[in-house]
């Protein structure tokens, strides 16, 4: 139907109302005109965002979902159905169908299970019939599986050094799936029967660990856990379709360094050349070669020096120079770890072990000082001088003989100074006057001697005795000399002088008086100091005891030679009590009775007691025994004695206890006061 073009412009302005209402019917008329040319020639809308679900990637599944946006048509006519078609590579239909224009979305389209590029037409139809243009979405199925990839060549161990590890991925052989290969799937874990993705057939894409094609098949390890991990590998196609086999291999990772030992290194200072061994030994790689390895050594690295290195778990070395050594020992197991202290990969590695050998075969300067100390001559000195391993503070000697004699030196006590000087006292006192050459031997910490006779200026050590002033001694008991008895219980001063050259007192000086007291007395010895006053004389008063032989020393000083008083000797009197039942005895009647005790220093009397003699005489007449009693272990004893002699009668009688000297009995032979008794 053709219209009538319409009226462009009508003019107004000053016609009648008649024409004005003409000129509005003609203006309505023509826009109505107008809408039903425009709707009877416009079509249904392209359906807008036609999308695959899933993405316009390849999909590995041949049935499909689609979802569009409606547009909204308010002033046209009322879309009533949803057409869509889908077509093969070659264009030709392989199927179609319609659903309601009230969906956005419509799925099970199925494609043959041919590996292909499809496509899936969508379009609109309204109430008019007319039906739009058609929106085309591409649907990409593909369900090969790439072929098995080749295992990654890995090393037979692998260590700390060898990480971040580089492996190649082998390519899947041609011919490529249609969707092309995506990258590689790569899982590690510690099943040798594992996978690298969770379903049989398929990867997801979080699955994938290199997206970057065929071409992206090298794979950086950062770490793996110490001990034995498996890799997984499989190629996956652009559809998510993984190798139907994957690729396995068995990452054995040692990160811990070998244990190396040292031995042969001594403790301090040696005097000898040093052999050193290196063992080392490693439970994880072990230190036997493993193909694919690095090789394992052992190491040790004198000073600066270029380490001297073996294969395997040994290795020795000799240290010859005298000198401080500083020795690190290493060794690199079959993973590759080393503790030598390189870098590798930008990391230091753990520094090796280190120890120290000392060298000195050198012997040291050993000499006398230059004279004695005028304030003690009989201080010997010697100093020990070694510039490598110094003097050695626990050895060394010097000893003593008769100048020109030839005898064997006679060892002094010696001690080392923390200087290293040895150092002797002669007791030159103890040696008779003469000329007397001395010998010292000096060693230094490595145990290297040496030997002098001289002193540091050369001259021959000889010293000439005597060296001190001489002494004497004089001790006695006053008046009595040299020996004294007195009674049991007293006390008994014991005095003498000290003197020098021509008795010249020595005031102030220590003299030793040593009471050595007679057997059975406890205890044996005892010792007392006293000092000289003015004059040099001295005086003790001794303590009451048994009888003692008595020694008075003075032991000298750095300046004064020792002396010794007289031999003295200080007897004792046994002390015994004795007393009669009676002082008349009548003969043939009442047997008399004695009793008495033996008083002596406590612990003197035995156990099985003491003899006591009991002893009878007339006046002018010598003493008689006629019994012997034995006292018990307090000195007690009694004995009963009948007169039955006629003779007796008138007859005045002295009777006494006396103990004679017996064996361990610290006392001289004493009696008690007589006792009288008449006989009748």
């Amino acid at each position: 139907m053709r219209l009538r073009r319409p009226v462009a412009k009508l003019r107004l302005h000053g016609q009648s109302r008649r024409k004005r209402r003409f000129v509005a019917a003609a203006t309505t008329l023509t826009a109505a005109l107008a809408f039903l040319v425009t709707t009877a020639s416009a079509s249904p809308p392209r359906p807008a965002d036609l999308q695959v679900v899933g993405g316009d990637a390849w999909h590995s599944d041949n049935r499909f979902t689609i979802v569009w946006t409606s547009p909204q048509t308010p002033d046209g006519p009322a879309l009533v159905a949803t057409h869509y078609r889908i077509r093969d590579p070659q264009g030709r239909t392989i199927g179609e169908g319609q659903v309601s224009p009230l969906n956005d979305s419509v799925g099970g389209l199925t494609v043959p299970k041919v590996p292909a590029v499809y496509s899936a037409e969508l379009w609109f139809e309204d109430a008019l019939g007319k039906q739009g243009p058609a929106a085309v979405a591409q649907l990409r199925f593909d369900d090969t599986r790439p072929g098995a990839i080749e295992a990654p060549s890995v090393p037979g161990w692998i260590g700390r050094t060898a990480f971040p590890l580089h492996l190649r991925l082998g390519h899947p052989p041609d011919p490529s799936p249609i969707s092309g290969i995506r990258g590689y799937a790569v899982a590690f874990d510690a099943d040798p029967a594992g996978a690298p993705c969770a379903a049989a057939d398929r990867c997801s894409d979080d699955e994938v660990t290199l997206r970057g094609g065929a071409a992206d098949d090298e794979l950086t390890i950062a770490s793996l856990p110490e001990g034995t991990s498996y890799l997984h590998a499989a190629a996956v196609s652009g559809s998510g379709m993984k190798s139907a086999t994957a690729a396995g291999a068995a990452l054995r990772v040692d990160l811990t360094d070998p244990v190396t030992r040292l031995s042969g290194a001594p403790d301090g200072w040696t005097n000898r050349p040093v052999t050193l061994t290196a063992s080392a030994s490693d439970g994880g790689s072990g230190m036997e070669a493993v193909a694919q390895s690095p090789t394992p050594f052992t190491a040790i690295r004198i000073d600066a020096g270029a380490p001297t290195i073996a294969a395997g778990e040994s290795t020795t070395a000799r240290v010859i120079e005298e000198g401080a050594h500083r020795i690190a020992y290493f060794a690199r197991d079959a993973a590759g770890n080393v503790d030598d202290g390189a870098s590798h990969n930008g990391i230091p590695d753990r520094p090796p072990r280190t120890a120290w050998v000392r060298i000195d075969r050198s012997p040291p300067k050993v000499a006398f000082a230059n004279s004695q100390d005028p304030r003690d001559p009989d201080l010997l000195r010697a100093e020990i001088a070694d510039p490598l391993s110094g003097p050695n503070g626990s050895r060394g000697g010097i000893g003593v003989r008769p100048a020109g004699s030839g005898d064997a030196f006679q060892p002094l006590p010696v001690t080392v100074a923390r200087n290293g000087e040895l150092r002797a006292r002669w007791s030159s006192d103890a040696f008779a006057p003469g000329d007397y050459e001395f010998r010292a031997i000096g060693y230094d910490a490595a145990g290297n001697a040496a030997v002098t006779t001289r002193r540091k200026n050369g001259q021959p050590m000889v010293l000439s005795n005597p060296l001190k002033a001489t002494t004497t001694l004089r001790a006695g008991f006053a008046a009595h000399g040299p020996r004294r008895t007195v009674l049991y219980g007293r006390r008994v001063r014991l005095g003498g002088r000290l003197t020098t050259g021509r008795s010249s007192a020595l005031e102030g000086m220590p003299v030793r008086i040593v009471e050595r007291f007679a057997g059975g007395a406890h205890p044996t010895t005892r010792a007392s100091t006293v000092k000289t006053g003015p004059g040099g004389s001295f005086s003790i008063r001794l303590a009451a005891g048994p009888s003692r032989a008595i020694a008075v020393e003075f032991d000298g000083s750095p300046t004064l030679a020792r002396s010794a008083g007289p031999p003295l000797y200080l007897g004792v009197r046994s002390k015994v009590r004795l007393r009669a039942s009676s002082a008349v005895a009548r003969v043939g009647g009442e047997p008399l009775v004695f009793d008495g005790k033996v008083v002596a220093a406590a612990g003197t009397i035995p156990a099985s007691g003491e003899s006591v003699q009991l002893q009878f005489r007339l006046p002018g007449l010598p003493w008689s025994e006629f019994r012997t009693a034995q006292t018990d272990r307090r000195g007690r004893f009694r004995y009963a004695y009948r007169f039955s002699d006629d003779d007796s009668r008138g007859a005045r009688f002295q009777f006494r206890a006396y103990v004679p000297s017996q064996e361990d009995w610290p006392y001289e032979p004493g009696g008690s006061r007589p006792v009288l008794v008449e006989g009748r």
